[in-house]
């Protein structure tokens, strides 16, 4: 039997990344996916020649010099994705119910992001100025971030300040605040404990560039997976991790898979969601305070998708994305909505047209589900390749949820419902069977900024070839994994013996 220098878990960014850095240092790895699809949250899906994307909708920090660019440049990627600038004033434009004609704009470059706000805030230059220096000067403290080497120390003092604190500090216009808040989707706040380096961290990609892949994520996969097999790393789908076997009591030597297969390695990483590896691992090989710290974790929230497939030549491409609220106050709290008040809010994408010409043939909705919603299908599981449909029922709440949620767009976008031919939907339920979070989260468990240890981790664990990546214990978004397999493999290369 062949034994690996490493076992990746999981083909999510994080996973494929950090395999593809130890293969290109001359290590034997293997990844194992229990889907038959590659690429965790960079899934892509076609229906009727059209393609969607699962989680991936739009990047950041692509241009030449900034930190994914050069992250993916150092694995000889950077240069073969086929992508499209959105648009440099407004990228985002963020938008409110009892305002429907005024769509606020977030630029991209930090002076432009300033002046094209000021248009509607004239009186708060200094508030915008001191928002744009903060989210430059708190990325500037996590040297990964800006692509340059250094040990793993965490600023306890920069992890915990709130979000909300520093925004109340720089100015009092609740609608300008909302409006800094706007993108909060791409990272699953806000409330109190939300802190100010989750904002920054994720809002600084895109405000640096913003691109959208005109092939979907899964070009990323592709490309990971083609540069994988060319350093000899071997992958199998459709090979779920069911167990560990461990000599001298807490080093993994074995791992067997659900479907039979047995696998050999050195030193094994997880790059599946944490509370899912616990599962296999059980309580044994680890601390109680590290189980429990594990187990009380909160899951960000979870989303419902609604994918639209237009008619030809009705509805204009937008080169940039829709955040829409109810008003100021559902920026907060649009995941905790009355039944009757669904959605607060919601975020409108598109992939650019297949014949570069002025009009899209498709739509994707992302708005937040409770999960408790879905209670009654809590223990169904279903793919495309496992499991059982849902029932009529099921479908139903699916159908009715599709109808609440077109309702709210038509006020941003009346002309929308006619040009609509098909659409599909997805659930948490979905994002749980395909993606392995527990409640189908979006971005992992929420950061807490007044118990930042609590949700922080170092990628070696307490089994002692045993290591953890991916937004599960780190940052989330296509910057934070990528900066998470980075910090995962040099810590494996330093702490294993193989520098």
């Amino acid at each position: 039997m062949k034994e690996y220098d490493v076992l990746v878990i999981g083909s999510g960014l994080s996973g494929l990344f950090s395999a593809l850095l130890l293969a290109k240092a001359g290590k034997s790895v293997c990844v194992l996916e229990k889907n038959q699809q590659y690429g965790g949250n960079l899934q892509t899906f076609i229906r009727k020649n059209t393609l969607f994307d699962t989680g991936v909708h739009y990047i950041g920090s692509l241009a030449e010099g900034e930190v994914l660019y050069e992250y993916f440049k150092d694995v000889g990627i950077a240069d073969c994705l086929s992508v499209e600038r959105l648009d440099i004033n407004g990228y985002d434009r963020i938008c409110f119910g009892d305002t429907p004609n005024v769509m606020y704009p977030h630029a991209q470059g930090y002076e432009n992001f300033v002046q094209q706000l000021l248009t509607y805030f004239p009186n708060e230059k200094k508030a915008l100025e001191e928002y744009a220096h903060t989210m430059q000067s708190i990325c500037d403290k996590f040297p990964l971030y800006r692509h340059k080497q250094a040990v793993a120390n965490y600023d306890v003092h920069t992890l915990s300040l709130k979000l909300l604190d520093f925004l109340n500090s720089i100015t009092n216009n609740e609608r300008l605040k909302a409006v800094l808040l706007g993108s909060n989707f791409l990272y699953g706040g806000t409330d109190e404990q939300t802190p100010l380096y989750v904002h920054a961290l994720t809002v600084n990609s895109y405000i640096e560039s913003a691109w959208r892949l005109t092939q979907g994520g899964s070009q990323i996969t592709d490309l990971l997976i083609e540069k994988l097999r060319q350093y000899g790393a071997d992958l199998f789908n459709q090979t779920e991790v069911a167990a560990f076997e461990y000599t001298d009591g807490n080093t993994i030597n074995t791992v067997i898979s659900k479907q039979g297969g047995v696998f050999k390695a050195k030193q094994i990483i997880s790059a599946i969601d944490i509370k899912q590896l616990l599962n296999i691992t059980g309580k044994a090989p680890f601390k109680p305070s590290f189980y429990k710290r594990v187990q009380k974790l909160q899951p960000t929230v979870a989303p419902f998708s609604l994918h639209l497939i237009l008619k030809p030549n009705k509805f204009a491409y937008l080169p940039y994305n829709i955040y829409w609220f109810k008003d100021n106050q559902s920026v907060y709290q649009s995941g905790w909505y009355p039944t009757n008040d669904f959605p607060l809010s919601y975020m409108l994408s598109m992939n650019p047209p297949k014949d570069g010409g002025v009009y899209t043939d498709n739509i994707t909705l992302l708005t937040y589900m409770n999960v408790d919603e879905l209670h009654r299908w809590q223990d169904s599981f279903t793919t495309n390749t496992e499991g059982n449909g849902r029932g009529s029922h099921y479908e139903l709440f699916k159908r009715q949820r599709a109808m609440d949620l077109l309702d709210v767009v038509a006020q941003q976008f009346p002309s929308l419902k006619s040009c609509i031919t098909d659409y599909y939907t997805s659930t948490p339920l979905t994002y749980r069977d395909y993606i392995g979070s527990p409640t189908g989260a979006l971005y992992g468990y929420k950061k807490n900024a007044n118990h930042i240890m609590e949700s922080v981790f170092m990628p070696q664990t307490h089994i002692k070839n045993l290591y953890v990546t991916g937004q599960s214990v780190g940052m989330h978004g296509l910057v934070g994994v990528t900066i998470s397999a980075v910090l995962t493999y040099q810590i494996l290369m330093r702490s294993s013996g193989f520098l």
